[in-house]
């Protein structure tokens, strides 16, 4: 008899556990996302999407909105979430209420917002280059000079980015307008032709961001390394976050911590704080979710090359789910298990 019970007791568990991991917590709730209006941002807004759905939720197309109206309209309960927001690079940009309407939740990619310059491997341990500086030097400036002018090239930031403004901040403070030559074209025909110079051997030098396509291409600590800037002067939109302008553990990097001269901003998950409190299995998975820069910048990667549709961002997010499995499944369990 004793026998008896614990096999309908055990059969009683097993039961009651496959229930549980088919739980749908978001069910009959409809879920309405946006999405930053650069694309190298929407492959995260996908896997979040995905993630929703396996919770039973109905999640609508993302509306692309710019930052400031995406803000404003999650505040509203209008949309109710991002994967796109970058801190402190948006703090500006909150409304007044924001603290009291919305929220930033976990971390997609810590200190993944990040800027600066980068040099080819083989060339940073040829010349010793360090930073900025060196390239005051005049083998180091006849080195990266392909245009005869006597001047090492930058390919640096189109007229009207924002870098573009910093990038000249640096020129001035730095004393490098007569040894540094600044390639303004298109940012990407620029970035081509690097990387056609760097598979002839020839060496590189650029400006580029994370996460992006170009850091796929060019693997800082196999082909470049992120270099310094000789000493943190920041402009006066940056001097709030001084502090952030230097960051620890950056792979590839000629030195830890790197003084990159840039302000580092976390990639961050915001969403409006109703939802989160009517919703915990979606704020569970929002809070777990993250991504490594090397899977996005991949990704991106696909996009520059042409795969760059819906449809095609749908099916890179499944590639991710199926390759990382355990950890998928993970976080959807303890969304689940956070009803």
């Amino acid at each position: 008899m004793h026998r008896i019970a614990m096999l309908v007791l055990s059969v009683v568990f097993i039961a009651s556990n496959a229930l549980a991991m088919n739980m749908k917590p978001g069910e009959g709730v409809t879920v309405q996302p946006a999405r930053a209006t650069w694309n190298t941002g929407f492959f995260q807004e996908a896997l979040v999407s995905k993630g929703l759905q396996e919770l039973g939720y109905e999640v609508k197309s993302p509306r692309d909105l710019q930052n400031p109206i995406f803000y404003k309209s999650v505040t509203l309960g209008d949309v109710d979430y991002w994967t796109n927001g970058w801190f402190p690079m948006h703090n500006a940009q909150l409304p007044k209420n924001f603290d009291e309407k919305a929220r930033k939740i976990g971390f997609v990619a810590k200190a993944g917002g990040m800027q600066g310059y980068l040099v080819s491997k083989r060339d940073v341990e040829k010349y010793n280059i360090k930073s900025l500086e060196d390239f005051k030097r005049d083998d180091v400036k006849k080195a990266f000079d392909s245009n005869g002018d006597g001047k090492a090239d930058l390919t640096a930031c189109p007229p009207g980015w924002g870098c573009e403004q910093v990038i000249a901040h640096h020129m001035e403070v730095y004393g490098l307008s007569d040894h540094i030559n600044l390639i303004k074209a298109s940012y990407e025909a620029g970035m081509a032709s690097a990387l056609g110079a760097y598979k002839s051997g020839k060496p590189v030098f650029f400006y580029t961001w994370t996460p992006n396509w170009t850091v796929f291409k060019f693997k800082p600590g196999k082909d470049v390394m992120w270099i310094n800037v000789p000493e943190i002067n920041p402009t006066e939109a940056q001097a709030p976050n001084k502090d952030r302008m230097t960051v620890s553990g950056v792979e590839g990097a000629v030195s830890d911590p790197l003084k990159a001269g840039f302000v580092v901003s976390d990639i961050r998950t915001v969403a409006n704080k109703k939802f989160l409190e009517k919703n915990p299995a979606a704020a569970k998975f929002m809070e777990l979710f993250t991504l490594s820069l090397n899977d996005i910048s991949e990704q991106n990667t696909r996009m520059s090359e042409g795969e760059k549709s819906d449809k095609d961002i749908a099916k890179h997010a499944d590639e991710w789910i199926a390759k990382n499995k355990a950890t998928w499944d993970g976080w959807i369990k303890a969304a689940r298990e956070a009803q």
